[in-house]
């Protein structure tokens, strides 16, 4: 770790199509080149980033529209400082993944907001309050001393 920061971060959910990719989007926003970020889903697909998830992360002024979800088996077999997961089937994998490496996890539960069903505003909303609290969670997580906020 430099500066209370790790080397390399490794943010995980279920497809990873929004959560993961969300805060991976906000990490690399945070803290530039200064940590090694990626992102990567349970389950194996090759599916772009959800509409909801790129729409909402447009508003503050970030781009994940040319995200392509990637699983724990994309990886490579180097080792990763810490796993933060979202959701109970990423911590398992998580688990399984650093039996063979030194490595760090930590479970934030988050709301999969595409559960919400509703209004387009409805469902948005969901998702922009899963990007909020992501962003506020890493930001306090991973100190940036010369972050101008």
């Amino acid at each position: 770790m430099t500066n209370g920061l790790p080397g390399s971060v490794l943010f995980a959910c279920d497809r990873n199509t929004i959560r993961s990719v969300m805060a991976e989007a906000i990490m690399k926003h945070l803290v530039g080149h200064r940590v090694y970020v990626d992102s990567a889903g349970v389950r194996l697909n090759d599916e772009a980033a959800d509409p909801f998830a790129i729409a909402a992360m447009q508003e503050i002024g970030l781009d994940i529209s040319g995200h392509r979800a990637k699983s724990f088996d994309d990886l490579p077999d180097d080792s990763v400082d810490l796993i933060i997961t979202f959701s109970p089937q990423a911590q398992h994998r998580a688990v399984e993944f650093t039996r063979a490496i030194a490595c760090e996890l930590e479970y934030w539960p988050t709301m999969h907001p595409a559960d919400v069903t509703g209004s387009r505003e409805v469902r948005l909303q969901a998702y922009r309050d899963v990007r909020d609290t992501l962003f506020e969670r890493i930001k306090a997580r991973f100190p940036a001393p010369d972050r101008v906020v």
